[in-house]
């Protein structure tokens, strides 16, 4: 038996902005430097990845990507010295609790 936790980040709506699967997008953005060979790697469509990465920003009240437009290149995009302090922050706040919760469940299962 294991336990399976999904983190969630949510604002004072209660509407959520973070998780997983953005911090992926984040990675696949960093890897490629291009944000719509991220999301075809994760099998999204540019706009929902944009639009993903749009609310993850407006809920930080900070930039995450920088993107680029025109030039011979005609695109990319990079993730700004915050974004990576973020991604990092959002590890390590994500092991920890997958950790606690884990050493709990170890708990729960010990006294059935």
């Amino acid at each position: 038996m294991k336990i399976q936790i999904k983190i969630s980040i949510t604002n004072d709506n209660n509407e959520p902005f973070m998780g997983i699967g953005l911090v992926w997008l984040l990675r696949g953005i960093k890897k490629h430097k291009s944000i719509n060979s991220a999301a075809k790697e994760m099998n999204l469509s540019y706009a929902k990845a944009t639009k993903m990465i749009n609310w993850l920003e407006e809920n930080l009240e900070d930039k995450v990507v920088m993107r680029k437009h025109g030039g011979n290149e005609r695109c990319g995009a990079e993730i700004t010295p915050f974004g990576e302090k973020y991604i990092k922050k959002y590890d390590a706040f994500q092991k920890k609790i997958k950790m606690l919760a884990e050493n709990e469940f170890k708990k729960f299962v010990k006294g059935w």
